[in-house]
């Protein structure tokens, strides 16, 4: 019998910096918890499997890109009694080892918050905006078309004060700090979606139980943001197919 470990940690990887992956990696593995790193690859080849050996960290080779959400799902039931707490991470994101202690510490004590993420900054220190209000179409459409308007300003709190922590209703999925058995139970990221809106679906799914997400900006990470779907047009293409999903799926809610 596996015995059950603090945190788990999932890095879903295709074609990725090897600068910026190993400096996610080395900060998870210095967390001072007992931990288990997952890598799956959706690269169509090896080329991380041997960079990587380390008795905390188990490489998942896929072959195919099958996508964001349907990545981290294939570990869904290695976790399920494996660990207590559980943190999907982009592969271009830095933060201190005291940072996951310090906000397990806050998710323990709260019993009707199940999911947890800190502030973000862009490598040079300025503010990243990720937390969101629940977007309606247009305000998706004018935001991946890069047109500032009130609506969507406002629909990333720019509002209100975003240095004390509060309950939003999105969390960007580059940092999302689950206890394990609620994220196992909601059966991850719905992966009807590639790419994009996957977070933004789990946070509903979330409410649906009754429970809530926790901004907590008193602990920092930094993450690189390449926004790549506004620069590459099969992207773009990707990121407006999710969009419609997530609209006709939850169209109905309020």
């Amino acid at each position: 019998m596996t015995n059950k470990i603090q945190i788990s940690g999932s890095i879903v990887l295709f074609n990725e910096d090897i600068k910026e992956l190993s400096e996610t990696i080395d900060c998870f593995l210095n967390i001072p918890l007992s931990k288990k790193l997952f890598l799956i690859d959706n690269s169509s080849r090896r080329i991380f499997y041997s960079k990587y050996a380390h008795p905390d960290i188990e490489y998942i080779f896929v072959g195919k890109n099958i996508g964001f959400g349907a990545g981290h799902n294939l570990i869904l039931e290695k976790i399920r009694k494996l660990s207590d707490f559980h943190l999907v991470l982009n592969p271009d994101v830095s933060f201190k080892e005291k940072v996951i202690p310090n906000l397990i510490k806050v998710l323990d004590k709260k019993e009707d918050v199940v999911l947890i993420a800190p502030g973000v900054l862009f490598p040079n220190g300025k503010h990243q905006y990720t937390c969101r209000r629940y977007p309606d179409f247009s305000e998706l459409l004018f935001r991946y078309l890069g047109i500032s308007s009130k609506k969507v300003q406002n629909g990333a709190y720019k509002d209100r004060d975003l240095s004390k922590p509060f309950h939003p209703d999105v969390l960007h999925g580059c940092f999302l700090l689950f206890k394990t058995a609620y994220f196992v139970a909601l059966k991850g990221f719905d992966e009807r979606y590639f790419l994009y809106m996957e977070d933004v679906d789990l946070c509903r799914k979330i409410d649906g139980i009754g429970k809530k997400k926790l901004y907590y900006p008193e602990e920092v990470i930094y993450h690189v943001l390449k926004r790549r779907s506004s620069k590459d047009l099969k992207l773009f293409t990707i990121h407006l197919i999710s969009a419609v999903k997530y609209y006709f799926k939850w169209k109905k809610v309020k």
